[in-house]
């Protein structure tokens, strides 16, 4: 059975069940989920930016993001049959400045190629207005066709398209956390997750994917949560109480919630409760990473002589400076204020600098430094409590490589506890 139908029929039956959605590409979060997630599934998902037919900024194809995921998965002894691979937001919003002709054409090559590669979880996204679209707000109807169009796409690349399960619709704000604090976010009214998913549904079987139209589980809407450099918005129930109403009408159909990053443990399982049964979260798992990194190159400074320490936040620091183009449009603020964004930031602009030459020395060499010494417990408990708490309960080996995967490890497990059931 596919576990995403699992949790789709376990929502329709009154249980609070869901799944994590990991979105991101970083070894060190995919290796921590794959031992959080040990006995169960995982939900890995690239967006079109990530990855796509020209390689995206991660350099990957979808070929070449299954093989990396899947050699991780063998790596940690993850079974491969647990294993559900996504595309979020697919479409053409790579190509938003180019005209809709050859930027649809591109967006349904690139769906061809993620289900060719073995993706299964298809989320298309046709909501972005491209560069010979009429002024004004891009109609209902053309959305829905483009997201049409791209699940014949699917359809028809699939060696077995019954495997694979769509995601219709969009969310409000910008994907990966705003670009301004924000006080407030506006909750999707209920009228339009249904006109959204009535549209959806009439271009569908316009295009004869009555078949296909019976695999899309799931509507991306937002529920009213956000996140941005300094704040996070936190989930409100009532503010959902007649989105959540609606969904409960329709029997193949759950809510997906993007931007879930920080949200405490009991707001992350009053959204599953309320039918946002596909949590999306990224950012705070490598924001959880960067952490437990500052905090061994803090105790190295400690243990070690300056000559021979890592300076990996300053390494890192370095690699954001020559190549700004991650974080230079998202951060504001005068250099010393920009300067605390890259260091600290929720919307952790500096993940993407981790692959960097220099940072992945330094990350190797700050490792290296720890390899085969025991952290003192005095400067554990000064900079990693929590982890401190585990290593003397005789639960977490005390160890750099396993201090950063249990600081990872413990934003995944308010995600597992959210979706429980």
């Amino acid at each position: 059975m596919n576990y995403l139908d699992f949790i789709l029929g376990a929502q329709k039956v009154g249980e609070a069940r869901g799944i994590v959605s990991v979105c991101s590409a970083h070894p060190w979060v995919l290796k921590a989920a794959m031992r959080q997630m040990a006995g169960g599934y995982l939900l890995v998902e690239a967006t079109c930016n990530q990855v796509n037919q020209f390689g995206g900024y991660t350099g990957m194809t979808p070929v070449d993001f299954v093989s990396y995921v899947q050699g991780i998965a063998k790596e940690n002894d993850f079974p491969l049959s647990k294993l559900i691979l996504g595309g979020d937001h697919l479409g053409p919003n790579v190509w938003q400045n180019e005209n809709a002709e050859t930027a649809m054409q591109k967006s349904l090559d690139m769906v061809r190629a993620y289900v060719q590669a073995g993706f299964t979880k298809i989320h298309l996204d046709a909501s972005m207005k491209l560069a010979d679209d009429a002024p004004g707000v891009l109609a209902p109807q053309i959305v829905a066709q483009r997201a049409a169009l791209m699940a014949k796409a699917a359809e028809d690349a699939a060696s077995d398209a019954t495997q694979l399960r769509y995601i219709i619709g969009t969310e409000v704000p910008v994907p990966g956390g705003a670009h301004a604090h924000e006080e407030t976010v506006s909750v999707t009214k209920a009228e339009d997750a249904q006109q959204t998913i009535e549209v959806t549904r009439e271009a569908f079987l316009m295009a004869g994917l009555s078949s296909a139209w019976e695999r899309v589980i799931g509507v991306v809407v937002q529920p009213g949560v956000e996140f941005g450099d300094d704040f996070v918005l936190e989930y409100k129930p009532d503010a959902t109480k007649e989105l959540s109403a609606y969904i409960e009408s329709l029997p193949h159909l759950v809510y997906e919630a993007h931007s879930t990053d920080y949200q405490i443990r009991d707001s992350l399982r009053n959204l599953v409760r309320d039918h946002f049964a596909i949590l999306k979260v990224g950012p705070a798992l490598t924001f959880a990473f960067r952490e437990a990194v500052f905090a061994l190159a803090n105790i190295e400074k400690e243990m070690f002589d300056a000559a021979s320490c890592s300076n990996v936040p300053q390494v890192l620091n370095e690699a954001a400076m020559r190549r700004p183009e991650y974080w230079k449009k998202y951060y504001h603020g005068n250099s010393d204020e920009q300067a605390f964004k890259r260091k600290y930031s929720l919307s952790d602009r500096i993940r993407y600098y981790w692959t960097d030459t220099d940072v992945q020395a330094a990350l190797s060499r700050l490792l290296h430094n720890f390899n085969g010494k025991s952290i003192p417990l005095t400067l554990v408990s000064q900079y990693l409590p929590h982890q401190y708490n585990l290593i003397r309960a005789g639960e977490l080996p005390n160890c750099a490589e396993s201090i950063l995967l249990a600081r990872v490890q413990s934003v995944l497990v308010d995600y597992q506890f959210a979706c429980s059931g």
